[in-house]
């Protein structure tokens, strides 16, 4: 039933700016009396009436944040506020270089950030220019040229090959009307449109009567009254629920965010315990157990930490950028690492977006076509699987030449790629007779084109006769209900029988099933001029056969979702194409069908439990819109998991923004898809993703390695002075000598773990948990076991020093180096100089020797170099003392490699008794920890 308001609906300004009618469930004579206009159009008065009361055709502007803005965004977490507070420590003990040296660092994170986030305010920018920049439109009676941000609710316009639709329209007339809604629906081939209504309750794809703004018309004409613009367009409500979408913060900066809060309430905390245990035993002066309070905080905080994390990050935008991703969030390259789910649109995505012929079915029997796209190279093959001479088989000869005649399209050859100009059916069906050695030139030369009745929606067929006056060849294409409604005949080897109606019927219903588009081609041979009209064949029609098309699946894809499963991500398939399609390809891909297929309006019934549910069991979802992608991803982001949405449409452009990780396919894809996605693939190819997946995983690994080795350095200073503060001694460390080795040693070191390879068993654990922390228990016993062992050594070599009254200042020079040393020895334990990749190719990271002896340089100079010494309060040292420091490192080696085997038999012993760590534990072992085991 047809819901609307009073017809007088556009009588006054005071009135509601739209009629909430079903537009696709109404006549066109109703349409055009429920908006108060005739077929010649508006007059130009009504016009500019409703203009000043709907407002321009246009979407509204997105706000975009200022430069400035953008740049201070760079600053909002907790590990920059905690360099501040770093800032304000070294101020307050009179360190302005440091300071100085602190907020660098800051405005170099902050910088990083802001160039690759620069372009990422585009997303409703790139929808708005999906609108038409003009129209053609009928006002007083004439046609005219108008632009489209002018069109109100009411204007007939005027549609033709090449437009693109300017705002939602009703269809009042049409002929021969083909558009491509795939930017909407994601549907892979063009809708035939005609005006007849059709029942409520369609999805958008199956709204035949309509056009919507955005969409590309490749063929026909119509005449069609506007019934939305700008923002109640469906272009429009993909743009609101885009801006509407709010980003998720990734993974890594939730867990970092987590992490500082932490160490910054820990610092503050233990600095003050510290300080009133002090004073309390009176060990030492209230002036001097401040500033070594004040020390202690500074030890603890670790400084370099978002610099190593923006460094780790850049490397892995890089790598991924070789791979063919680009990222446009530095934060978002570590989210693949923990994804979970997969989203993906079909269309473009999982398949070429291009249709193939991929079975031939005559009375004699059915044939496969190989070969993929419109590239015309391929074979034919009989159900034996032989290749079929096109010279002995009459009847499928027949069939491929009917099929080239009645045909307008061509295809060409562009940079080493074939591409259909024109219906990409027709397309195909050249590809096809190329594939078994026929040339379309040849056969159009020799049957030139008499005449033309071009595809109607009325008719559902095309039809041309070509030949001569007295030698006519009817060639007819279309609905295979319609031909076979049609036909007489059909064509055998044997010749023209009675066609049997029933068992055609059920061949195309079978091809259909399988997820094709279906074809049905006939022809008729007469001595007589052929009368070609809409309403009148030759009666001695024959039935050529059908062909089955699809849009065939990417075959690198296929082995990316298998990569994908193999490595605990499951893949679910969205798509605005049909149920069987989608199921087909699905299968084809290799995705877990046994759920079935949900579809949009499926979707549209479910919440809550219900929703989660089939988010969970269902792979395969057909029929969706926008919203119901957003649904989708966000029900599984309910449900605890890390969710990557990829796609190429407008359509997709609120779920890529809504998803943990949005990644847009770069070439074939909509600007608003890749403005809406954090990373774009620039090959348009599924099988990048799963590439993308593993390097994420591998910066993911890189980060936990890097909070491993960084954080015992920072543990280990604080020990040394708690440890001094409580026995009253003198400061084996000052302030600045620990600033100086975390920013110029630990930093440098850790430096190396960013180019660290892949674990051979990279993908084929299963993702960490979407909450997992990054300091679980293992890695905090391990940080606690270093950070002893670092303060052990520089205590002892310290309290040597001293009883060989050596001064302070070489004491404390003895005691940097130690904790350097211990730094280097702790680097080769976690840190692979070489290693065998999951593909089994030795990979070497040349950055561990290369920081290793940066860092050694750099100890020298500080030592050694009088002017350096004198300003970090240190002295130059004997031989004696570097040998002592030597030792000291060869000792921190050998504890560090006992404890690193200590956690590996820990791992396996757990995994032998079925705690279910497995594989991950093992790699995390060498990484600080499994996800297995959080705090």
């Amino acid at each position: 039933m047809v819901h609307h308001e009073k017809p007088s609906a556009f009588a006054t300004a005071e009135q509601a700016p739209a009629i909430a009618v079903a537009w696709e469930t109404v006549a066109p004579r109703e349409a055009l009396a429920l908006l108060q206009v005739t077929a010649t159009g508006l007059s130009s008065a009504e016009a500019a009436a409703r203009q000043e009361r709907f407002g321009p055709n246009v979407l509204p502007g997105s706000k975009r944040r200022s430069a400035l803005g953008r740049l201070l965004d760079q600053c909002n977490n907790v590990l920059v506020y905690t360099l501040l507070a770093a800032v304000a420590v070294t101020l307050a003990i009179g360190h302005w270089l440091d300071s100085a040296v602190i907020i660098a660092v800051v405005l170099g994170n902050a910088l990083i950030g802001f160039l690759q986030e620069s372009k990422a305010e585009g997303a409703l920018a790139a929808v708005h220019r999906m609108l038409a920049q003009t129209a053609a439109v009928l006002r007083n009676g004439r046609r005219l040229a108008l632009p489209a941000a002018d069109l109100v609710p009411g204007d007939v316009v005027l549609l033709q090959s090449g437009d693109r639709v300017p705002a939602d329209v009703r269809l009042l007339e049409s002929r021969g009307l083909l558009i491509d809604e795939a930017i909407l629906t994601g549907e892979s081939v063009p809708v035939a449109k005609h005006p007849a209504a059709v029942a409520a309750g369609h999805s958008l794809g199956d709204r035949t009567c309509m056009a919507f703004s955005g969409t590309m018309v490749l063929a026909g004409q119509a005449t069609a009254v506007v019934v939305a613009t700008g923002q109640e367009s469906q272009l429009g409500r993909v743009g609101t629920l885009v801006a509407s979408v709010e980003q998720p913060t990734t993974p890594l900066l939730r867990r970092l965010s987590s992490v500082g809060r932490k160490l910054s309430f820990g610092i503050l905390l233990f600095a003050a315990a510290v300080f009133g245990i002090g004073l309390f035993t009176g060990t030492t002066t209230p002036d001097e157990l401040f500033l070594a309070a004040v020390g202690l905080a500074v030890a603890a905080i670790p400084e370099g930490l978002p610099a190593i994390v923006s460094i780790i990050l850049a490397i892995g935008v890089r790598r991924m950028a070789a791979r063919g991703a680009l990222v446009r969030r530095t934060a978002a390259v570590e989210s693949l690492g923990s994804v979970t789910v997969i989203c993906t649109d079909k269309t473009g995505t999982l398949t070429r977006n291009e249709l193939v012929a991929r079975t031939v079915v005559t009375a004699d029997g059915s044939y496969e076509v190989s070969g993929d796209g419109y590239r015309p190279s391929g074979t034919v093959h009989n159900q034996r699987g032989q290749a079929v001479d096109i010279s002995e088989d009459q009847t499928l000869r027949e069939l491929l030449a009917a099929a080239v005649l009645c045909n307008d399209a061509e295809i060409v050859e562009r940079d080493g790629s074939w591409a259909a100009e024109g219906d990409p059916i027709e397309g195909a069906l050249l590809a096809l007779a190329a594939k078994s050695g026929l040339t379309a030139s040849s056969i159009r030369h020799a049957h030139p084109r008499l005449d033309l009745v071009p595809f109607e929606s009325e008719h559902r067929y095309m039809a041309t006769a070509n030949g001569s006056p007295h030698a006519t060849l009817v060639s007819v294409k279309g609905a295979p209900e319609r031909l076979i409604e049609l036909c007489a005949f059909e064509r055998a080897r044997c010749g023209d029988q009675p066609i049997d109606r029933r068992r055609w019927q059920e061949r195309a219903e079978l091809l259909a099933s399988g997820g094709m588009r279906v074809l049905a081609i006939a022809a008729a041979r007469s001595s007589q001029p052929a009368v070609l009209t809409g309403e009148h064949l030759p009666p001695t029609l024959s039935l050529l056969g059908l062909v089955g098309f699809i849009d065939p699946p990417r075959p690198e894809a296929i082995l990316a979702v298998s990569a994908c499963r193999r490595a605990g991500i499951a893949v679910k398939m969205a798509t605005g194409d049909h149920a069987a399609t989608a199921l087909a390809i699905s299968g084809e891909i290799g995705l877990d069908t046994t759920g079935g297929v949900l579809t949009g309006a499926d979707l549209s019934k479910l919440s809550g439990e219900a929703l989660a549910e089939a988010a969970m069991r269902v792979n395969v979802f057909a029929r969706v819109d926008p919203s119901h992608k957003l649904k989708l991803v966000e029900a599984l982001q309910r449900a605890g998991h890390s969710v990557a949405m990829t796609g190429d449409g407008v359509n997709d452009a609120p779920a890529l923004r809504r998803a943990d990780i949005g990644v847009a396919m770069g070439q074939k894809g909509s600007d608003a898809a890749r403005e809406a996605a954090q990373m774009v693939l620039v090959d348009d190819n599924f099988a990048t993703i799963a590439a993308a997946v593993e390097q994420g995983r591998v910066i993911s690994d890189n980060l936990r390695k890097t909070l491993a080795f960084v954080l015992p350095t920072n543990a280990g200073e604080a020990l040394i002075l708690v440890t001094a503060i409580l026995t009253g001694m003198p400061l084996p460390i000052t302030a600045l000598q620990i600033l100086w080795i975390n920013f110029a040693t630990a930093v440098t070191l850790s430096f190396a773990l960013a180019f660290d390879p892949a674990e051979r068993d990279v993908m084929l654990r299963r993702p960490a948990k979407h909450r997992a922390r990054l300091l679980d228990r293992a890695m905090v016993i391990r940080i606690l076991i270093i950070s002893a062992l670092i303060a052990a050594a520089a205590m002892t070599l310290f309290h040597l020093a001293l009883a060989a009254e050596a001064p302070v200042a070489v004491a404390r020079a003895v005691a940097v180096n130690t904790v350097v040393a211990s730094e280097i020895a702790y680097l080769l334990t976690i840190g692979a100089i070489w290693r065998r990749d999951p593909a089994g190719i030795r990979r070497t990271n040349l950055m561990v020797p290369t920081t290793i002896v940066a860092a050694i340089i750099g100890q020298l100079v500080l030592t050694q170099w009088r002017p350096a010494a004198d300003l970090f309060g240190l002295a130059p040292l004997d031989v004696t003392m570097w040998a002592w420091v030597v030792c000291a490192g060869a000792v921190a080696f050998v504890l560090a490699r006992l404890v690193e085997i200590a956690f590996r038999h820990a791992a396996a012993r757990n995994e032998r008794g079925g705690m279910g760590v497995g594989a991950e534990c093992r790699s995390m072992a060498r990484q600080g920890g499994c996800d297995g085991h959080d705090l």
